[in-house]
């Protein structure tokens, strides 16, 4: 009766809704997750060759870091407006819309992380017989992973939160949930929901950053002595 009482009192926490709710919640909790996983992997497909093309000069970098600016001033109830006509009330809209938002953050990390590779670094893997094919895999991406990587926990932690706002759409994994709980004043609902969509962040943040470490080692071995040397 205490668990049912909580829901009749509408209380903010209430164990008997999460229970009765196990996999409505958890439907939402994996669409979430996907629908933020689809939208960061495409946005560093597509970033990665926009980088290379504002990399060529200021003729191709002013209209391309103007262009993905510009889109992440647009509101995203008129960017899924805009995005409606094409693809309908499906997640590719809600993707799409996500992948658009996170080239800005994406496209300038990537940049600044070529940019940031030492111009002897190249002149050395140039004189080893480097094509530019292979000096931008095998030199050039790999020293940039730091800020790429850095950008990507950005991207995704910012995705995470953007994905609630595909609830108009109703693809909004935890924002089917929390959009009409709030409408109805549902506070078990609202706030698991939110509990949940604060906590993929937290969970995405921290495993990307993991894979940061595993990926960039070097970075931790540098970090240290410019640590202790401000120190000292």
């Amino acid at each position: 009766m205490a668990g049912q009482s909580c829901l009749v009192a509408n209380d903010w926490i209430c164990w008997d809704y999460v229970t009765s709710r196990s996999q409505e919640l958890t439907d939402a909790t994996l669409e979430h997750v996907w629908i933020t996983g689809a939208s960061v992997l495409i946005g560093i497909a597509v970033s990665v060759p926009l980088a290379l093309l504002a990399r060529r000069g200021r003729r191709w970098a002013a209209p391309v870091l103007g262009l993905t600016t510009l889109l992440y001033t647009v509101p995203s109830l008129a960017m899924f407006s805009l995005l409606l006509p094409v693809f309908g009330l499906s997640a590719t809209l809600v993707v799409t819309g996500l992948v658009l938002y996170s080239l800005t953050i994406l496209v300038r990390n990537v940049l600044a992380g070529l940019e940031a590779v030492p111009e002897e670094v190249r002149e050395a893997a140039r004189g080893m017989g480097y094509g530019p094919s292979r000096l931008l895999w095998q030199v050039e991406l790999p020293l940039a992973l730091p800020a790429l990587l850095a950008g990507v926990r950005i991207a995704t932690v910012s995705t995470v939160a953007l994905t609630t706002v595909g609830s108009i759409v109703g693809k909004g994994g935890l924002g089917n949930l929390i959009a009409p709980a709030v409408n109805t004043s549902f506070k078990a609902q609202v706030l698991t929901a939110s509990v949940l969509c604060v906590l993929l962040a937290l969970v995405a943040d921290l495993l990307l950053l993991g894979v940061q470490r595993l990926l960039t080692p070097w970075t931790r071995v540098t970090g240290r002595p410019a640590v202790s040397g401000k120190g000292a």
